[in-house]
Protein backbone atom coordinates (compact mmCIF):
# COMPACT_ATOMS: atom_id res chain seq x y z
CA UNK A 1 0.00 0.00 0.00
CA UNK A 2 1.16 3.55 -0.68
CA UNK A 3 1.98 5.65 2.38
CA UNK A 4 0.71 9.16 1.72
CA UNK A 5 3.55 11.32 3.02
CA UNK A 6 4.56 14.85 2.03
CA UNK A 7 7.31 14.83 -0.63
CA UNK A 8 10.68 16.35 0.29
CA UNK A 9 10.88 20.01 -0.58
CA UNK A 10 13.56 19.40 -3.20
CA UNK A 11 11.97 16.35 -4.82
CA UNK A 12 8.64 16.31 -6.63
CA UNK A 13 6.80 13.07 -5.87
CA UNK A 14 5.29 11.35 -8.92
CA UNK A 15 1.75 12.56 -9.46
CA UNK A 16 0.52 9.05 -10.17
CA UNK A 17 1.72 7.91 -6.73
CA UNK A 18 -0.02 10.79 -5.01
CA UNK A 19 -3.25 10.08 -6.85
CA UNK A 20 -3.01 6.38 -6.04
CA UNK A 21 -2.54 7.30 -2.39
CA UNK A 22 -5.82 9.21 -2.44
CA UNK A 23 -7.54 6.34 -4.23
CA UNK A 24 -6.32 4.00 -1.48
CA UNK A 25 -7.85 6.28 1.17
CA UNK A 26 -11.28 6.40 -0.51
CA UNK A 27 -13.95 3.82 0.37
CA UNK A 28 -17.49 2.87 -0.54
CA UNK A 29 -20.20 3.18 2.11
CA UNK A 30 -23.43 1.29 1.59
CA UNK A 31 -26.53 -0.16 3.18
CA UNK A 32 -29.01 -2.56 1.62
CA UNK A 33 -32.59 -1.37 1.18
CA UNK A 34 -35.70 -3.47 1.70
CA UNK A 35 -36.27 -3.68 -2.07
CA UNK A 36 -32.86 -5.28 -2.69
CA UNK A 37 -31.13 -2.13 -3.95
CA UNK A 38 -28.35 -0.43 -2.04
CA UNK A 39 -27.99 3.10 -0.78
CA UNK A 40 -24.41 4.04 -1.66
CA UNK A 41 -22.10 6.92 -0.90
CA UNK A 42 -18.40 7.68 -0.95
CA UNK A 43 -16.16 8.34 2.02
CA UNK A 44 -12.49 8.99 2.59
CA UNK A 45 -10.13 8.57 5.52
CA UNK A 46 -8.36 11.36 7.36
CA UNK A 47 -5.44 10.94 9.75
CA UNK A 48 -6.56 13.24 12.58
CA UNK A 49 -4.68 12.55 15.84
CA UNK A 50 -6.44 13.26 19.12
CA UNK A 51 -5.37 16.31 21.15
CA UNK A 52 -3.11 14.07 23.25
CA UNK A 53 -1.31 12.87 20.12
CA UNK A 54 -2.89 9.42 19.99
CA UNK A 55 -3.53 8.26 16.42
CA UNK A 56 -7.06 8.42 15.08
CA UNK A 57 -8.57 7.55 11.71
CA UNK A 58 -11.65 9.55 10.76
CA UNK A 59 -14.16 8.70 8.04
CA UNK A 60 -15.47 11.73 6.14
CA UNK A 61 -18.57 11.68 3.95
CA UNK A 62 -21.61 13.79 3.07
CA UNK A 63 -24.05 13.92 5.98
CA UNK A 64 -27.03 13.08 3.79
CA UNK A 65 -25.39 9.77 2.86
CA UNK A 66 -25.60 8.59 6.48
CA UNK A 67 -28.91 10.37 7.13
CA UNK A 68 -30.49 8.17 4.48
CA UNK A 69 -29.28 4.92 6.07
CA UNK A 70 -31.90 4.04 8.66
CA UNK A 71 -30.44 0.82 10.08
CA UNK A 72 -27.85 0.77 12.88
CA UNK A 73 -25.09 -0.63 10.66
CA UNK A 74 -23.73 0.30 7.25
CA UNK A 75 -20.80 -1.27 5.43
CA UNK A 76 -17.37 0.16 4.64
CA UNK A 77 -15.73 -1.34 1.59
CA UNK A 78 -12.26 -2.27 2.77
CA UNK A 79 -9.89 -3.90 0.30
CA UNK A 80 -7.23 -6.54 0.96
CA UNK A 81 -4.11 -6.99 -1.14
CA UNK A 82 -3.50 -10.65 -1.95
CA UNK A 83 -0.38 -12.46 -3.18
CA UNK A 84 0.80 -11.80 -6.73
CA UNK A 85 -0.78 -8.36 -6.81
CA UNK A 86 -4.40 -9.44 -6.60
CA UNK A 87 -6.98 -7.57 -4.49
CA UNK A 88 -10.10 -8.70 -2.67
CA UNK A 89 -13.11 -6.55 -1.80
CA UNK A 90 -13.74 -7.09 1.92
CA UNK A 91 -16.57 -4.90 3.24
CA UNK A 92 -17.21 -4.90 6.98
CA UNK A 93 -20.07 -3.51 9.08
CA UNK A 94 -19.70 -0.20 10.88
CA UNK A 95 -22.17 1.10 13.43
CA UNK A 96 -23.70 4.43 12.42
CA UNK A 97 -26.65 4.54 14.85
CA UNK A 98 -27.38 3.46 18.38
CA UNK A 99 -30.06 0.86 19.07
CA UNK A 100 -32.37 3.81 19.78
CA UNK A 101 -31.71 5.15 16.29
CA UNK A 102 -29.49 8.06 17.31
CA UNK A 103 -26.65 8.96 14.96
CA UNK A 104 -23.19 8.11 16.28
CA UNK A 105 -21.44 10.33 13.77
CA UNK A 106 -20.78 14.05 14.12
CA UNK A 107 -22.36 16.46 11.66
CA UNK A 108 -21.18 19.92 10.81
CA UNK A 109 -23.87 22.27 12.17
CA UNK A 110 -24.28 24.14 8.87
CA UNK A 111 -22.79 22.03 6.07
CA UNK A 112 -23.54 18.63 4.54
CA UNK A 113 -20.52 16.97 6.16
CA UNK A 114 -20.36 14.00 8.54
CA UNK A 115 -17.31 12.63 10.34
CA UNK A 116 -16.79 9.67 12.63
CA UNK A 117 -13.86 7.81 14.12
CA UNK A 118 -13.45 4.33 12.67
CA UNK A 119 -11.33 1.29 13.48
CA UNK A 120 -9.65 0.96 10.12
CA UNK A 121 -7.47 -1.98 9.13
CA UNK A 122 -3.78 -1.08 9.55
CA UNK A 123 -3.24 -0.83 5.79
CA UNK A 124 -5.99 1.80 5.56
CA UNK A 125 -4.89 3.68 8.67
CA UNK A 126 -1.46 4.07 7.06
CA UNK A 127 -2.86 5.69 3.92
CA UNK A 128 -5.33 8.03 5.64
CA UNK A 129 -4.91 11.56 4.31
CA UNK A 130 -2.99 13.87 6.67
CA UNK A 131 -5.31 16.46 8.21
CA UNK A 132 -3.00 19.29 7.16
CA UNK A 133 -3.53 18.33 3.51
CA UNK A 134 -7.08 19.69 3.73
CA UNK A 135 -7.22 23.20 2.35
CA UNK A 136 -7.74 25.85 5.02
CA UNK A 137 -9.81 29.01 4.73
CA UNK A 138 -7.07 30.97 2.97
CA UNK A 139 -5.72 28.23 0.70
CA UNK A 140 -7.57 29.23 -2.48
CA UNK A 141 -6.35 32.82 -2.20
CA UNK A 142 -2.83 31.77 -1.23
CA UNK A 143 -2.55 29.38 -4.19
CA UNK A 144 -4.48 31.61 -6.63
CA UNK A 145 -7.15 29.02 -7.39
CA UNK A 146 -9.59 30.28 -9.99
CA UNK A 147 -12.32 29.35 -12.45
CA UNK A 148 -11.16 26.89 -15.10
CA UNK A 149 -8.63 25.23 -12.81
CA UNK A 150 -8.79 21.46 -12.93
CA UNK A 151 -9.62 19.28 -9.94
CA UNK A 152 -9.88 15.52 -9.54
CA UNK A 153 -12.56 13.60 -7.66
CA UNK A 154 -13.20 10.02 -6.57
CA UNK A 155 -16.48 8.22 -6.11
CA UNK A 156 -18.83 5.31 -6.80
CA UNK A 157 -21.34 6.51 -9.42
CA UNK A 158 -24.57 4.49 -9.22
CA UNK A 159 -22.76 2.24 -6.74
CA UNK A 160 -20.22 0.99 -9.25
CA UNK A 161 -16.50 0.77 -8.63
CA UNK A 162 -13.55 0.73 -10.99
CA UNK A 163 -13.19 -3.04 -10.64
CA UNK A 164 -14.20 -6.01 -8.50
CA UNK A 165 -11.66 -4.98 -5.86
CA UNK A 166 -13.84 -1.99 -4.97
CA UNK A 167 -11.55 0.89 -5.88
CA UNK A 168 -13.19 4.26 -6.52
CA UNK A 169 -13.58 5.74 -10.00
CA UNK A 170 -11.41 8.78 -10.75
CA UNK A 171 -12.86 11.73 -12.67
CA UNK A 172 -11.73 15.25 -13.50
CA UNK A 173 -13.55 18.54 -13.80
CA UNK A 174 -12.93 22.26 -13.91
CA UNK A 175 -13.98 24.85 -11.37
CA UNK A 176 -17.12 26.43 -12.81
CA UNK A 177 -17.95 29.27 -10.42
CA UNK A 178 -16.61 32.60 -9.22
CA UNK A 179 -15.96 34.11 -6.71
CA UNK A 180 -14.54 31.27 -4.61
CA UNK A 181 -13.73 33.26 -1.49
CA UNK A 182 -14.25 34.35 1.21
CA UNK A 183 -15.69 30.97 2.09
CA UNK A 184 -18.09 32.45 4.66
CA UNK A 185 -19.80 34.11 1.73
CA UNK A 186 -19.16 31.26 -0.73
CA UNK A 187 -19.09 28.02 1.31
CA UNK A 188 -19.28 25.87 -1.81
CA UNK A 189 -18.13 26.07 -5.40
CA UNK A 190 -19.16 24.39 -8.66
CA UNK A 191 -17.22 21.71 -10.49
CA UNK A 192 -17.93 20.95 -14.15
CA UNK A 193 -18.35 17.18 -14.18
CA UNK A 194 -21.25 14.74 -14.22
CA UNK A 195 -22.45 13.70 -10.75
CA UNK A 196 -24.43 10.55 -10.06
CA UNK A 197 -25.97 8.93 -6.98
CA UNK A 198 -23.10 7.28 -5.13
CA UNK A 199 -20.62 10.12 -5.76
CA UNK A 200 -21.76 12.09 -2.71
CA UNK A 201 -19.09 12.37 -0.03
CA UNK A 202 -16.11 11.90 -2.34
CA UNK A 203 -12.94 13.99 -2.05
CA UNK A 204 -12.22 16.75 -4.55
CA UNK A 205 -8.49 17.33 -4.76
CA UNK A 206 -5.59 18.89 -6.61
CA UNK A 207 -2.34 17.28 -7.76
CA UNK A 208 0.57 18.90 -9.62
CA UNK A 209 -0.45 17.41 -12.97
CA UNK A 210 -3.85 19.16 -12.88
CA UNK A 211 -4.18 21.97 -15.42
CA UNK A 212 -4.39 25.52 -14.14
CA UNK A 213 -5.36 28.72 -15.90
CA UNK A 214 -2.97 31.54 -14.99
CA UNK A 215 -1.91 31.06 -11.38
CA UNK A 216 1.75 31.35 -10.45
CA UNK A 217 1.64 30.27 -6.79
CA UNK A 218 2.06 26.49 -6.64
CA UNK A 219 1.29 24.43 -3.53
CA UNK A 220 4.17 22.32 -2.24
CA UNK A 221 1.97 19.22 -1.90
CA UNK A 222 -1.38 17.92 -3.15
CA UNK A 223 -4.40 19.06 -1.17
CA UNK A 224 -8.05 18.25 -0.61
CA UNK A 225 -10.05 21.20 -1.94
CA UNK A 226 -13.43 20.01 -0.71
CA UNK A 227 -16.06 17.31 -0.51
CA UNK A 228 -18.64 16.58 -3.19
CA UNK A 229 -22.08 17.30 -1.73
CA UNK A 230 -24.58 16.87 -4.55
CA UNK A 231 -25.36 17.51 -8.19
CA UNK A 232 -27.00 20.62 -9.58
CA UNK A 233 -30.44 19.82 -10.97
CA UNK A 234 -32.83 22.18 -12.74
CA UNK A 235 -36.48 21.12 -12.97
CA UNK A 236 -35.41 17.56 -12.25
CA UNK A 237 -32.74 17.41 -14.93
CA UNK A 238 -29.01 17.10 -14.34
CA UNK A 239 -26.78 19.96 -15.44
CA UNK A 240 -23.55 17.96 -15.32
CA UNK A 241 -22.29 20.16 -12.47
CA UNK A 242 -21.47 19.27 -8.89
CA UNK A 243 -21.59 21.28 -5.66
CA UNK A 244 -18.36 21.07 -3.66
CA UNK A 245 -18.13 22.21 -0.03
CA UNK A 246 -14.82 23.81 0.92
CA UNK A 247 -12.44 21.56 2.85
CA UNK A 248 -12.13 24.08 5.69
CA UNK A 249 -15.55 22.89 6.84
CA UNK A 250 -14.25 19.33 7.01
CA UNK A 251 -11.57 20.64 9.36
CA UNK A 252 -14.28 22.23 11.49
CA UNK A 253 -16.29 19.00 11.59
CA UNK A 254 -13.23 16.99 12.65
CA UNK A 255 -12.57 19.51 15.42
CA UNK A 256 -16.07 18.83 16.76
CA UNK A 257 -15.01 15.25 17.53
CA UNK A 258 -13.01 16.70 20.42
CA UNK A 259 -15.76 19.10 21.47
CA UNK A 260 -18.98 17.11 20.85
CA UNK A 261 -22.17 18.94 19.98
CA UNK A 262 -25.65 17.56 19.35
CA UNK A 263 -25.70 16.12 15.84
CA UNK A 264 -28.53 16.94 13.47
CA UNK A 265 -30.09 14.05 11.61
CA UNK A 266 -32.29 16.06 9.30
CA UNK A 267 -31.96 15.07 5.66
CA UNK A 268 -33.02 17.91 3.45
CA UNK A 269 -30.69 17.10 0.57
CA UNK A 270 -31.95 14.67 -2.06
CA UNK A 271 -30.11 11.42 -2.67
CA UNK A 272 -30.93 8.21 -4.47
CA UNK A 273 -30.63 4.44 -4.29
CA UNK A 274 -28.12 2.38 -6.25
CA UNK A 275 -28.35 -1.05 -7.83
CA UNK A 276 -27.18 -4.12 -5.89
Amino acid sequence: MFDLLPPPQDVAAPTWALTVGLINATVQIDQRNDDGTRRVGTGFLIDAPRPDGQPRTVLVTAAHVLDGMARPEARIGWRVQMPEGRWRFAPEPVRIRSEEGQAVWTRHPERDIAVMEVSAPPAFARVAIPLHWLADRDAFDRWQVGPGDEMLTLGYPHGYSANTAGFAILKTGRIASWPLTPIDAFPSFLLDFAVFPGNSGGPVFWVPSARRTSATAMPDHPYIAGILAQEMRVRGESTGIGFVIHAAYIREAVALLDAPQPASTSADIRSSSAPP
